[in-house]
Formats: C-alpha cells, structure tokens, sequence
C-alpha cells in the first residue's frame, strides 16, 4: 500500500512484515529516480509526472484524490492472526518470518507436479471468484480475508500470504492507488467508486495456486474502468505470446507497448515470477521493455511444465 503523509513520502506496506513497515530503503533507490532539489521529483516512467507519482512523491499534502473526491487511501486496523488447523500441510516460511525471496532457478514440473498445480489453481480461482462476489459497498477488506480464509482451510489447503515474512493475513487487497500487496484492514469499500485487487495465493499438496483480479465496487469512474480494462488487455497479450524459446524480454515488451499505446505507465518495481513448490520461482518477468535485469533468459520447456504467473501493475 503507497501513500502520502505529511510532508516526507513513505510506504506505508509491503508484501512482508506483521504490521504496516516502512522501506529500509530510501525511495530514490528503491524506485529509481533523481531529486533535483526542488519540490517535485521527476521518474524514469513513460508517464513521469502521472496521477500515481504525485500521490507517491510530491512533497505537498494532498487532502483529495486527483479529480475525484475520494479521500487517499490510510491504513485502518488490524484484526488479530487467524488459526489454521494443525493437520493443514504448511509451507516452509511459516513462523520463520523470514521472507524467502524469489527461488534461484527455474522449477521444471513432471507430470504429478503438474496435476498438483492444476489442482491448487482451480482451487486459488474458485476462491478468487467467490471473494469477488464480496465486494460491496461497506465491506470492510478484513471481512474478504476472513471469508477467504475460512474457505482455503476448508479445502484442506493453506492460504499462501499468511506468515510470508510476517505477513498478518490470508490474502492482499489493493485498493485503488495501493499498487498491489495491500493488507486487510477495517477500512470499509466505498460507494463511490473503489477498485481493489484481490491477490490469492493457496498452497495444497506441496504446490502454490497464484491468481489475482481486480474488481469494481459502486460508482467507478470511466478512468478507473479504462485502467482495467487495459491492464486486463496487456496479460491477455502476454500470454498469447508464451510459448518454447520466447525471449521473456518480449513477453515485457508487449505489456509496455500495449500500456504505453494507451497513455499508461507500467510500475517496473514488481514483477511476474515462476510458481510452483516455491511461492516465488524463477523466472522472473518484466512489464517493461528495458529494465534493470538481464533479459538473456529463454522459455525453453513446454508449457505448463515451467509456469509463469503474470501480475501486471499499471498506472494513469
């Protein structure tokens, strides 16, 4: 979840940690820009001075959304850990709140593996769909988790996001300029037109289902529904491209052609990855066309046996 307060900009979440945690790192390293000593920074994005950079970096305290009337997104509060039961096969990170990082090298799946993964992802969109369908007006984001929760345990599997480097929750809620990663809190959906993403992520028989979506709650305004509507455009041309010896470079390529033929920037920050016995595999996937890792990696196994997941993050 990103947010600006007061005077200085700070992240106000990340995918780990047991409560609301600052970045160690300063925000021109981690996001790649250069002050200028003025009162605005300026980043390396295909749309510099966008909606979403404004909110992040300008040093003025911003009391509305831009064009809209919308409050900025604050954290709310946290609701204590849920139980899973004891017989439910964890994944190795549990309890360790250490955050494993992406796999070094490439999980190549036999025919079981394959199966299993087949089966925790239809198991991860089944409990994707049926979260979606929870998104009212006056949910709070908490009670998705809860509702997301109950319905993993029950199918004898365990939801992934919970203990992953202290992560206090079963699923991430992003709600519209949190990019992704957001934690469920009391903050209620409002009717004027909230986006949120819903990232579920369950671990069965050994094997994580990763899957996300991003849903819309009462009034949405045609600008929000455009950015979905093309973020959803750029993973669908993505994946009509994977196939053996594509060079993933491309796979960045298309989504930032698509992105940028629309007028959007693509957040180079997150990226897709590899999934299977390890949350977060090798290979690693850009959303853009240059970026600040070698691109010099080959599809080489037919799909699915080497299975990507694509989570594309763009912003106006």
């Amino acid at each position: 979840m990103a947010a600006a307060s007061g005077l200085q900009p700070r992240l106000l979440s990340t995918f780990v940690g047991d409560r609301l945690l600052h970045s160690r790192l300063p925000l021109p390293h981690l996001f790649g820009y250069k002050t200028g000593g003025g009162h605005h920074v300026s980043m390396r994005f295909s749309r510099a001075l966008s909606g979403l950079t404004n909110l992040l970096f300008n040093r003025r305290i911003v009391e509305e959304v831009p064009n809209t009337k919308r409050k900025p997104l604050r954290p709310g509060k946290l609701s204590p850990r849920r139980p899973v039961p004891d017989n439910i096969l964890k994944p190795p990170y549990v309890d360790t709140r250490q955050s494993p990082g992406i796999s070094s090298g490439a999980e190549v799946h036999d025919e079981m593996g394959i199966e299993c993964m087949r089966a925790s992802g239809r198991l991860a969109a089944q409990v994707l769909q049926y979260a979606g369908t929870l998104v009212k007006p006056g949910v709070k984001t908490d009670e998705i988790d809860e509702a997301v929760h109950q319905m993993i345990i029950e199918n004898g599997a365990y939801p992934s996001p919970l203990g992953y480097g202290g992560f206090p929750k079963s699923v991430c809620t992003s709600v519209n300029e949190c990019i992704c990663h957001g934690i469920p809190d009391s903050r209620e959906l409002e009717q004027d037109g909230d986006i949120i993403n819903i990232d579920v992520t369950v671990y069965l028989n050994g094997y994580h289902g990763d899957t996300s979506a991003t849903f819309f709650c009462g009034d949405v305004s045609d600008s929000a529904r455009k950015l979905v509507q093309v973020t959803k455009e750029c993973l669908d041309k993505a994946i009509s491209i994977c196939a053996p010896g594509v060079e993933l470079k491309k796979i960045g390529k298309t989504i930032h052609d698509h992105a940028d033929k629309h007028r959007y920037g693509v957040v180079r920050t997150f990226v897709g990855h590899g999934v299977g016995r390890v949350f977060h595999a090798d290979p690693v996937v850009l959303h853009c066309s240059k970026g600040p890792l070698p691109f010099n990696l080959l599809v080489t196994s037919l799909p699915p046996r080497l299975i990507p997941s694509l989570d594309i993050y763009l912003y106006s």
